[in-house]
């Protein structure tokens, strides 16, 4: 299969096409603004009023950096296992990237078919992002808990045995 860009105007095997890389982009801003959300809000997930301080949270747990390039990694590993319908693990590594994987679990379903109070509306929003890093919510990093993720965030060398052995377990899973 073909693809090509329109930015770069190029055409070959692998390339993205315009379609595609704005539903990437799309997706990956989503992704992030979840995750943002999850940081900083506990109150008004949809901006829906003048963000006041009251819809913040008092203390802020997790960290931003690593977030924008998980949630772009999960966004073009989805897409591959799509295209080339793989079987596919992928593996967190950094702790505080948790706000990306639950932001992407959200985003495609799965955070909400294991946790179903966590609705996909702006009530199971505002309930995703209340809980995060919060009395009585969720870690602030990956965890057992967070759909998918074999490994207590924190830790890059133990996401890598968990990788590591999840393959040789299995020789015909992909895991990114």
């Amino acid at each position: 299969m073909t693809r090509t860009t329109e930015r770069d105007g190029g055409s070959g095997p692998g390339r993205l096409s315009g379609e595609e890389l704005a539903l990437i982009d799309a997706w990956w801003r989503a992704a992030n603004y979840l995750a943002v959300g999850q940081i900083y809000l506990l109150d008004n997930p949809l901006l829906r009023e003048r963000l006041r301080v009251e819809h913040t949270k008092p203390r802020l747990l997790g960290h931003w950096g690593t977030t924008p390039g998980l949630n772009l990694m999960y966004a073009h590993v989805n897409r591959v296992i799509r295209v080339h319908e793989l079987d596919a693990m992928f593996v967190c590594g950094p702790g505080h990237g948790g706000p990306a994987m639950v932001a992407s679990t959200y985003l495609e379903g799965t955070y909400s078919e294991i946790y179903p109070h966590v609705t996909r509306d702006e009530a199971g929003l505002r309930t995703l992002f209340r809980q995060f890093s919060f009395p009585g919510g969720i870690p602030s990093h990956a965890a057992p808990e967070t759909p998918g993720s074999i490994n207590e965030g924190g830790e890059l060398g133990y996401a890598l045995v968990h990788a590591y052995g999840a393959a040789l377990d299995n020789p015909d899973l992909l895991v990114v």
